[in-house]
């Protein structure tokens, strides 16, 4: 089952996702992780750090698990 992380908008972008979902430090390290690690939103692949993800959404990362968007 997907981790639930909650958001407080109606959207957050993939690089603020990683960071609320502590797989990334910092909103810095977003386009440096998209392009090192294998991420999948709603089962297809997906590398742009300005992605919007709304409640829902389910976002896979090889290593790190499955997360799925929540209010």
């Amino acid at each position: 089952m997907a981790n639930p992380i909650s958001i407080d908008t109606e959207m957050i972008t993939l690089g603020q996702f990683l960071k609320l979902a502590d797989v990334i430090q910092s909103g810095g390290m977003a386009k440096w992780f998209l392009s090192e690690h294998e991420v999948l939103v709603n089962d297809e692949p997906d590398n742009r750090r300005g992605r919007k993800l709304y409640v829902g959404d389910v976002v896979e990362i090889e290593g790190f698990g499955s997360f799925q968007v929540v209010n």
